[in-house]
């Protein structure tokens, strides 16, 4: 992907927006895995089509599984429906047996670790490979996790290759899944097409983004797949079929927390169309998140639809400094980078916890905050597990990406209060909201 410079707007006045936001990458994603390995067809109602998710898409048609576009039947504007066809025959067997596959997962950590399960019940190698900072993220947990299965696994990390066997015995695993609940979901999700089912075990320091491993037992059920989980860190599953479903893709509730924020800078209101009333999403934390920094988040029925408005106020535009906070975000760590760049307009230090795994996602994810707020001028430090921000006077400055969409998104959000906030590289926002510029350009107007 081209680095696309963007010099992020000021706001001129109070917000005053309603916005819907395209499907959430993180279900998109767990449905697409689903879907290949259920039992008869399965519609993707309104998925999110970003780099993340086509990406996912297209390793599934890479081990064999027909994944096609339908016309879209939800009122949905982002894109087509996607069909997935999985093979009655067996898993893959569209592509010959034996014959090697190439998975690219770019920088998509459900790429890089759903689908090496996928692969162990293909009957070939099968090599992954992603971008440059791929290459870094943590892996072994889930080679080691497969060889400890019975599959053979060259390598550690990007690029891996995993040389399925047509089958995958499954049984008792013990993993330490501490750098990414994404392990746990990877195997459970495949679980129940293993010949023993999983007894899946956690044992490490700490087990983050919960959630995350809540939505994916959602998912399961949806699809008549029974999980347990007599103990905390330990999961059941069965040997079982996994039923064909037509699910309809939430909007992605983590996109839409820079566009919430966003009235606690400029002032006035935001609305997000189309909040579930339920949902498994970690951004559904942010409907008390925000209010720590002295929002209103009020969840409403309109249209017979649920929305969640936030009201900043004044704003920082307007004169307002912001509630100080110390959060613990280890069940909401994909919401920090947002949350940690807000805090730079707070009355005083704020302190961010329980986020270390955090140095293992798209970039160093604490490192990168840190390095941005210093070159706009705020105090940051990084803890073991965390970040300290101490507000400063602000100013323009350069406001790196690494690549990662949530960084760029962070920097836009400080643009809103800060002219001169020059962001590297916009189009990563393209790995979950290719759409993020239009979105943002059509909240300020």
């Amino acid at each position: 992907m081209a680095e696309q410079t963007y010099s992020a707007p000021t706001a001129r006045g109070p917000l005053d927006a309603r916005l819907r936001l395209p499907g959430s990458k993180s279900l998109t994603n767990r449905e697409l895995v689903l879907a290949a390995l259920a039992d008869g067809p399965s519609v993707l109602r309104a998925p999110l089509h970003a780099r993340d998710t086509e990406l996912m898409a297209q390793a599934l048609r890479d081990l064999g599984i027909e994944v096609n576009e339908s016309d879209p039947d939800h009122d949905d504007q982002y894109g087509p429906n996607w069909i997935v066809w999985p093979r009655e025959e067996g898993f893959g067997t569209s592509v010959p047996d034996g014959a090697p596959v190439h998975i690219d997962t770019g920088l998509a950590g459900t790429v890089m670790r759903f689908v090496p399960p996928l692969a162990a019940l293909r009957l070939g190698p099968t090599t992954f490979d992603g971008d440059a900072h791929a290459r870094k993220r943590p892996m072994s947990t889930m080679t080691n996790a497969l060889r400890a299965l019975g599959i053979r696994v060259d390598g550690d990390a990007l690029p891996f290759t995993v040389h399925g066997t047509g089958s995958v015995r499954g049984g008792e695993l013990t993993i330490d899944a501490s750098a990414s609940s994404q392990f746990v979901s990877g195997l459970l999700l495949a679980a129940a097409r293993f010949e023993e089912g999983l007894v899946l075990r956690h044992e490490g320091e700490r087990l983050p983004s919960l959630p995350h491993i809540e939505m994916t037992i959602a998912c399961l059920a949806a699809h008549g797949v029974t999980v347990m989980s007599p103990d905390e860190g330990v999961w059941i599953v069965p040997p079982q079929p996994i039923r064909s479903t037509d699910p309809i893709i939430e909007p992605d509730l983590s996109n839409a927390a820079p566009f919430l924020a966003a009235a606690l800078v400029a002032g006035g209101r935001v609305t997000i169309e189309g909040w579930p009333r339920a949902t498994t999403q970690v951004g559904a934390h942010l409907a008390h998140l925000l209010p720590a920094f002295g929002a209103t988040a009020t969840l409403a029925i309109e249209d017979g639809q649920h929305a969640l408005t936030v009201d900043g106020g004044d704003g920082v535009l307007g004169g307002r400094v912001l509630d100080a906070v110390d959060l613990d975000l280890s069940e909401a760590g994909e919401l920090s980078p947002t949350l940690v760049a807000l805090s730079a307009f707070s009355a005083g230090p704020s302190r961010f916890t329980g986020i270390g795994h955090l140095r293992g996602h798209e970039t160093d994810r604490l490192a990168a905050l840190v390095q941005d707020l210093r070159a706009v001028g705020a105090g940051a430090e990084e803890l073991e597990d965390g970040v300290v921000v101490t507000p400063a006077p602000l100013h323009g400055g350069a406001w790196g990406a690494f690549a990662d969409h949530r960084m760029a998104t962070s920097g836009a959000l400080v643009g809103l209060a800060v002219p001169g906030v020059e962001i590297d590289d916009i189009g990563s926002t393209s790995k979950t909201l290719p759409e993020f510029v239009e979105l943002w350009t059509r909240m300020l107007a």
